[in-house]
């Protein structure tokens, strides 16, 4: 038996374990032990490589009949002109022996999947969960949106053979798809606490060091083939620190820094195209009486701004060789105390600051942020600023869900609060985050967004195909309907009346789940007649305001 397998199956029947009822209800997987295992094999890889929560994982699961060989499909918020989109297959064996080859058969499936469903044009047939996904990346596709897909092909034994690469090198779908192959060792690498990195680099040419009150820096250049080898040897490890999330070659910032690479004629460029690496430490050493070309010891290296760069160039680095040798990166090292965590939080602010960051991470350390911990915790709630990978357990609220359902129920923002994800902590965040929030405003946008996503991800036998899409919509009005009963504008929900208001929606929550839903339907045939419109149309109107403006009929935004 292979151990790293036996390790991944412990993993994975702790999550059967765990969300073994909600794969049955909410996915719809059979409950045989096998499909069970399978699907929550998908889960674990799923967290283990885009870093989610029980929720977001669950709720990007498709597997099960009609599924085109995609077990999950993940779709991200719309970056400019283009859709970040992960699919994920899965193939696990109850063996454990772990020596079995991913399957050339899964590898074509996937690649008839990608040719078919993001084509407008082309007619499929797949399982209804996945449909409603398909259709509304389709109606991003019609609109200009550009698809960017990275696809992660998953067992608990071995990657595929030769001919299964040819099939991946052979597709024709160029820049648009990254492959990935994930592993035993690749997920336990991926979930495994982290050590100190303790390394040396190897600089080029003449580097500069500063000394300051309790800290140094050095800046130097550093060929890029010593900065593959530093991930070659130590991996993610390396940016535990780092708040951005690499996004494979198929984004346009990364691609070009491949096309740079690949160049011959731009290699040597590469230092002036290039913003640089920043690494933060515990301690640095070096040989002083040498002129140039030092080798510095590190004790915990941590990349905290271009941690993007660095996975790209091992990437392309495994494609060409060490032909891209000729190319080198400035590096800027920083050494500081090792148990100053607010000065690394914000030496990696002030670096990412200018680069599409997770703003999420960089606003913990808000004032506002620390006040609505305290307020949740005084009610019984416990808040989590920053990202884990922790699971979310009963009675915690993220920021991110808090920022969510706040812009949804009382900002009257449903669909700029599932579309723009990426401005809740950026341009929304005041409006979001605005002085007068309290922590009884939290709760109750969070338990009404809660009860309707619940909703969606178990409809009711009669529910009407529109809930897939409108569940913030849904959630929105029935945050209107509560404060009618309650009496009470949004200033009066506090810490006074949520009791009042929590007992409100625990009776009456169906009936204000049905009310919203014949205003939604009510306005949809305003928008539409009677014509029914096609998931992709439906899609579409609940991206839109106008939507918003029909549903609330003349109140005015709450600020």
């Amino acid at each position: 038996m292979s151990f790293s397998a036996q390790i991944i199956d412990q993993h994975v029947g702790g999550l059967v374990e765990r969300l073994g009822e909600r794969l049955r209800t909410e996915v719809g997987v059979r409950d045989e032990s096998a499909r069970l295992k399978s699907a929550a094999f998908v889960v674990l890889v799923a967290q283990a490589l885009l870093d989610l929560d029980d929720d977001a994982a669950l709720d990007g699961v498709v597997e099960g009949g009609g599924d085109f060989g995609i077990d999950a499909l993940y779709v991200g918020a719309l970056d400019e002109v283009e859709i970040p989109i992960v699919l994920i297959q899965g193939k696990y064996r109850q063996d454990l022996k772990g020596d079995a080859q991913f399957p050339e058969s899964g590898i074509e499936k996937m690649i008839t999947a990608l040719g078919t469903l993001f084509d407008p044009n082309r007619a499929y047939r797949v399982n209804p969960r996945l449909e409603s996904r398909v259709e509304e990346i389709r109606a991003m596709i019609g609109e200009g949106a550009i698809p960017r897909v990275r696809v992660v092909l998953c067992n608990n034994g071995l990657k595929w053979n030769q001919a299964g690469q040819l099939r991946l090198e052979n597709t024709g779908f160029h820049d648009m798809v990254g492959w990935e192959y994930a592993g035993p060792d690749d997920l336990i690498a991926l979930m495994r606490r982290r050590k100190d990195v303790e390394t040396q680099i190897r600089l080029t040419g003449r580097a500069v060091v500063e000394d300051y009150d309790f800290m140094r820096a050095m800046v130097g250049r550093l060929s890029v083939l010593e900065l593959a080898r530093l991930f070659e040897t130590h991996g993610d490890a390396l940016l535990e620190r780092n708040i951005r999330r690499y996004l494979g070659l198929g984004g346009r910032i990364n691609e070009r820094i491949a096309q740079t690479l690949r160049d011959p004629a731009q290699r040597d460029k590469f230092y002036f195209y290039n913003n640089g690496i920043t690494i933060v430490c515990s301690k640095f050493s070096y040989n002083g009486l040498a002129e140039r070309d030092w080798i510095v010891r590190v004790n915990g290296l941590q990349i905290v701004n271009g941690g993007q760069t660095s996975k790209t160039i091992q990437q392309v680095k495994a494609e060409v060789g060490d032909d891209i040798g000729t190319a080198c990166v400035l590096v800027r090292l920083y050494e500081v105390p090792g148990n100053d965590d607010d000065l690394v939080q914000r030496i990696t602010e002030a670096t990412n600051s200018q680069n599409p960051v997770d703003l999420r991470d960089l606003r913990s350390n808000d004032p506002r942020q620390k006040d609505l911990a305290d307020a949740l915790a005084l009610l019984g709630f416990t808040y989590r600023a920053q990202r884990s990978r922790v699971p979310v357990e009963a009675g915690e609220i993220t920021s991110a869900v808090a920022a969510e359902a706040v812009l949804a129920v009382w900002r009257h923002r449903p669909h700029a609060a599932r579309f723009q994800v990426k401005e809740h902590f950026g341009s929304y965040y005041d409006l979001i985050f605005s002085p007068d929030l309290n922590g009884a405003q939290v709760v109750m946008a969070v338990l009404l967004l809660r009860w309707a996503e619940n909703k969606r991800k178990r409809p009711p036998a009669d529910a009407p195909v529109f809930l897939q899409y409108g569940s913030r919509h849904v959630a929105m009005l029935m945050g209107m309907a509560l404060l009618d009963d309650l009496g009470e504008p949004l200033a009066g929900l506090t810490h006074r009346t949520l009791a009042k208001a929590r007992a409100l929606l625990e009776t009456r929550a169906d009936l204000y789940f049905n009310n919203a839903l014949a205003r939604l339907q009510g306005a949809l045939t305003l928008l539409y007649g009677d014509a029914e419109p096609s998931l992709q149309r439906l899609s579409a109107t609940f991206r839109r305001a106008d939507l918003v403006a029909v549903l609330r009929g003349g109140r005015q935004l709450s600020v």
